[in-house]
């Protein structure tokens, strides 16, 4: 196994880093950061979430950034408000041991935009940003990115998802020319990902892809039972209580479905909240503290809300219904089975919804086991 010293990573971020706890590169930082930090290039990396990715591209950006210069240099794009700040309090801890400083900057939305644009106004190298709140402070010609050298698209296809698409084609206009280089990630490659790749980077950008045998994280028991829309219920609190030292997330497809489900649990006795799209900031950001010191065992969520969740330990992911496109199957489960732990992936389906088990099985190379709860 390659170590970070033979990649090419430089004696300050080493030390950060084996200080965090990371001590060998995963295969998507052995795979990556070799050519990011040896040649300007565009780049495409699929990988699942929790496989590294933020290291895989975040050492290399640090090594590129020119301190003596005050401009902003780095784009980080990302889908949700906790990813952004996942992102930047993992570089921030990168640059621990670094003689100049490199000043990082998160903007997302839920916040007041003033406060954002005032901290703009200091000494900024890399912005990492949701798509929406940068088109906003760019508008109000709060942020100047004609000096960005390099622009990352952090779970590409998780923003396309939740609807980004255009703001992403504004940004990557506004900072279209020759010596810009475009990195990518992402998880999976819809077509609204190629139609990116096509437009705005190399037709022939390295591009490194980790388990192509599968799409979804190995380590990942795949599971249905079979039920009714009367039963469901009962039968996930029957599973709940037979784990009841675990944590998951349980997936619904709509925002009255979490919150129906939650009412049922709690009247239950389950210590669980909802997440959904129509929550105040406050009240999400709430639930997600709430959750992630543990003070929370369930979180019930829909597929939007949960983007950008990280939180270490969850043994399972519940599949009220399965999600509308297979790809959300992806981002769901792996939502477990984080950091070389193992986690299980069931679902709760009805009879019509056989054949789409069937059909995840076939096009994302996973094999389900069918259980009884």
């Amino acid at each position: 196994m390659a170590t970070f010293s033979a990649l090419g990573i430089r004696k300050e971020y080493i030390k950060s880093i084996k200080e965090i706890g990371i001590s060998n590169p995963t295969e998507i930082q052995e795979k990556t950061i070799p050519t990011l930090l040896k040649s300007r290039t565009d780049f495409i990396g699929l990988a699942q979430t929790g496989t590294g990715k933020t290291a895989a591209f975040g050492l290399p950006l640090l090594h590129q950034i020119d301190e003596s210069k005050p401009d902003i240099q780095a784009l980080i794009l990302s889908p949700t408000r906790e990813l952004v700040q996942q992102i930047k309090k993992q570089l921030f801890k990168f640059t621990k041991y670094n003689d100049d400083k490199i000043f990082l900057e998160a903007v997302f939305g839920g916040e007041k935009i003033d406060r954002q644009m005032n901290n703009l106004k200091r000494t900024t190298h890399v912005v990492i940003a949701t798509p929406g709140r940068l088109i906003d402070l760019i508008e109000r010609g709060a942020v100047d990115i004609s000096h960005v050298k390099t622009v990352v698209l952090d779970e590409a296809d998780e923003m396309l998802s939740m609807g980004f698409k255009q703001d992403l084609n504004r940004i990557l206009k506004f900072t279209t020319k020759s010596d810009r280089k475009t990195w990518l990630f992402s998880a999976t490659m819809p077509d609204e990902i190629k139609r990116i790749v096509k437009t705005y980077m190399d037709a022939n950008a390295p591009r490194v892809e980790i388990n192509k045998s599968t799409l979804v994280n190995a380590n990942i028991r795949h599971q249905f039972t079979r039920t009714t829309l009367k039963e469901k219920t009962a039968n996930i609190v029957t599973f709940l209580e037979k784990r009841n030292e675990q944590r998951g997330i349980i997936f619904c497809r709509t925002k009255a479905g979490a919150q129906n489900l939650a009412a049922q649990l709690i009247e239950e006795g389950f210590s669980t909240a909802a997440l959904e799209g129509d929550m105040q900031q406050k009240e999400r950001d709430k639930v997600m503290r709430a959750f992630k010191n543990e003070s929370l065992q369930y979180l019930i969520s829909t597929d939007v809300s949960a983007r950008g969740i990280d939180v270490k330990g969850l043994e399972f992911v519940i599949h009220h219904q399965l999600p509308e496109k297979n790809e959300y199957y992806t981002h769901r489960s792996g939502r477990t089975a984080r950091a070389g732990k193992t986690g299980t992936s069931i679902a709760f389906v009805l009879p019509s919804e056989i054949e789409k088990i069937h059909q995840l099985q076939k096009e994302l190379n996973i094999t389900f086991t069918e259980v009884t709860v």
